[in-house]
């Protein structure tokens, strides 16, 4: 819809209702020099005030962290800003309202719109104005269920225009996991779509919001996107998205807050069966996210095509798509889709026609390409290229050096990442240009960061030794809680290492000090006492040349206490070779003593089983506990929120042969 360019034409009036001397316009305006950024990073209170130097503050910070509520910590208390204006009223202002903000392409419908800052500015002022009219003040809380649509980013920029705490809910939740956040946050607006696609058919979404919302409920208004036209029912709480922009005063004038103020919750599995609620604060994520935008991905944003393939149902989306690329005034690709719709090169198609420079994707993704074989990508220009980026999980040397071989032409750095919804940002990553890479490995800490590994008593292991991954010192993007629970935060984050964040990871050092990433601590199988990574096995399977992908988990057994259970997608070319029976147990006891040479007798799997697809959620990432459900067997749990839950039912299919 065209709204016009009310708001770029009135930004004078904005700059001066908000009483901003303007700053270079982004950080990535600020001059890093790279090389000393770690020797600058031994002081981490004064490194994180001089990095906020990034953003724009209304009231500018004089200190960096408050710890008289520890292990609540408050970063740049004294200071406050608006993170809205930040993402796009600032970069209006210097000149840049006709820079390209946002690409989207969608694969299922076949269109692609691009939104200037300008109009990206308009359609977010609007929306917060809409928000104003339905009674949302500062600090109410604002479900987002919506599919990959500019829309959804929309939403979350004018909750924080407002002062609203905006809690995204992923589009592939059932309607309980729903009424669960709803519940929790105590949400009093839904914004949501009609429907979105999953493998290219419409998913109706506004059918589980009518059943969260029934009853008794905080929801008082649901505002519904137009996305696949499916027909819908709009009852006495609903507005249909276009009518109420179109009837909306924008938010020209936007409020500040304090750097403290809570910017959005985001739920996460927990153990416990009840989902946490992470909330993180304004100022100190967004100086974070920022800033680790401009440094990890080196996003330039005159010259600058980035995309990041995430959901912003999760982490990932909010911090790499919404904050930290908007923050630095980036041009920026959001796609809706996989990456084989309608075929498995529509990712290098997008890389090639958009002239993308840096690529930030999930190992799993990588592992799939691999899978479909690098003649794909071959077909496509993918000079543009630069920077490669890995995130969600450990990846395996394997992938690794298809993904710069393949995709970067041998050249492109990756940085592979590691961090956490709880981090907000993240923690650990080499620096393109400055760090000498090692495939697989996440390194060390990004410049600000204290991560290291200690034993069982919390002391740091020697190079070549093997521990927990802990965090020595708060840092800006870091959680403020579980909401409404701070003794669960307590519990869950601070309670195992005095004075120490434990992030639930395994890691060992290798003998030059670089830190790998073992994944989950519950990841990590103790066979006969032996404590054995599955992702370290994961690897050792995929660079077996039949396989393309392994998922591995650790299933209890009487004797050793845990048993090692593999999962295998075999590569395309190796398929029609061991579709007999015979010829695929022969490659299972080969896999097996294939792990054996790798790791060690130990680490053996009992049990390896060729599947044609591994259950994985829309983003990418593979759901282990349902494989454990089956390698113990039970009958698998929820599947709802995989991109296919059919796979489930077939390897448990092919289980019982």
């Amino acid at each position: 819809m065209a709204h016009g360019r009310f708001v770029a034409e009135h930004v004078g009036e904005l700059t001066r209702n908000l009483a901003i001397t303007r700053q270079d316009g982004c950080m990535t305006d600020v001059t890093f020099d790279h090389a000393s950024l770690h020797a600058r990073s031994d002081d981490p209170e004064g490194f994180w005030l001089e990095a906020a130097s990034g953003v724009d503050w209304i009231t500018r910070p004089k200190r960096a962290l408050d710890a008289s509520s520890a292990p609540l910590y408050r970063w740049f208390p004294d200071a406050r800003l608006n993170t809205c204006y930040n993402a796009l009223d600032r970069h209006v202002i210097a000149g840049r309202a006709d820079q390209p903000a946002l690409i989207h392409d969608s694969a299922v419908t076949g269109t692609s719109r691009t939104y200037t800052y300008a109009e990206l500015l308009d359609e977010v002022a609007r929306l917060a104005g809409v928000l104003q009219a339905l009674g949302v003040e500062k600090g109410d809380r604002v479900i987002i269920y919506m599919p990959m649509i500019a829309e959804a980013v929309i939403s979350m920029l004018a909750c924080a225009r407002i002062g609203a705490v905006h809690s995204v809910v992923f589009g592939g939740f059932s309607a309980d996991a729903l009424r669960t956040r709803i519940a929790d946050g105590e949400a009093k607006v839904v914004i949501t779509a009609d429907g979105g696609y999953r493998r290219g058919k419409p998913s109706a979404l506004k059918p589980a919001v009518d059943e969260a919302v029934s009853g008794e409920t905080s929801v008082q208004r649901v505002l519904v996107v137009k996305r696949t036209g499916e027909d819908v029912t709009m009852g006495d709480k609903d507005m249909w998205w276009d009518e109420a922009l179109e009837a909306a005063e924008p938010v020209v004038e936007v409020e500040n807050f304090d750097a403290e103020h809570p910017l959005f919750i985001l739920y996460t599995s927990g153990t416990t069966g009840k989902p946490k609620g992470i909330f993180h604060t304004s100022g100190g994520y967004l100086t974070q996210a920022a800033y680790t935008n401009a440094v990890v991905h080196d996003v330039h944003p005159d010259t600058d095509v980035y995309w990041c393939t995430a959901d912003v149902g999760w982490i990932t989306g909010h911090s790499y798509i919404t904050y930290g690329p908007l923050a630095n005034g980036a041009t920026q690709v959001m796609y809706e889709g996989t990456p084989d719709t309608p075929h498995q090169g529509r990712w290098w198609e997008i890389i090639a026609d958009k002239k993308v420079s840096i690529f930030y994707t999930a190992p799993t993704a990588i592992r799939t390409c691999m899978k479909w074989g690098e003649e794909i990508p071959q077909e496509y220009d993918l000079s543009s290229i630069r920077v490669l980026g890995s995130v969600g999980e450990p990846i395996n040397p394997e992938a690794w050096m298809w993904f710069r071989d393949v995709i970067g032409a041998g050249e492109a750095p990756i940085v592979d990442t590691w961090w956490q919804t709880e981090t907000g940002a993240i923690m650990m990553s080499p620096l393109p240009g400055v760090t000498a890479l090692v495939p697989g490995s996440a390194q060390a800490p990004v410049p600000g960061i204290t991560a290291d590994v200690v034993d069982e008593e919390g002391k740091s292991v020697p190079n070549g030794e093997s521990g927990y991954l802990v965090i020595r010192d708060p840092w800006p993007s870091m959680l403020r809680g579980i909401w409404g629970d701070r003794q669960r935060y307590e519990d869950t984050y601070w309670s195992r290492f005095p004075d120490m964040y434990f992030a639930g990871d395994g890691a060992k050092r290798d003998e030059d000090g670089n830190i790998w990433v073992l994944g989950r601590v519950d990841d990590v199988m103790n066979v006969s006492g032996h404590r054995l990574s599955t992702s370290e096995i994961e690897s050792a399977l995929v660079s077996h040349d039949t396989v393309a992908e392994a998922a591995v988990v650790g299933a209890a057994d009487e004797t050793t206490g845990q048993a090692v259970c593999a999962f295998v997608i075999l590569r395309e070319e190796s398929r029609e070779n061991y579709a007999e029976d015979a010829a695929r147990e022969e490659l299972v006891q080969e896999l097996r003593t294939h792990v054996g040479r790798q790791i060690g007798p130990i680490a053996k799997p009992r049990q390896v089983l060729v599947v044609d697809e591994l259950p994985k959620t829309r983003s990418g990432k593979i759901m282990r506990r349902l494989l454990k459900d089956v390698a113990e067997g039970r009958e698998a749990g929820d599947a709802t929120t995989l991109a296919d839950p059919s796979v489930m039912a077939q390897i448990q299919a092919g289980l019982k042969k």
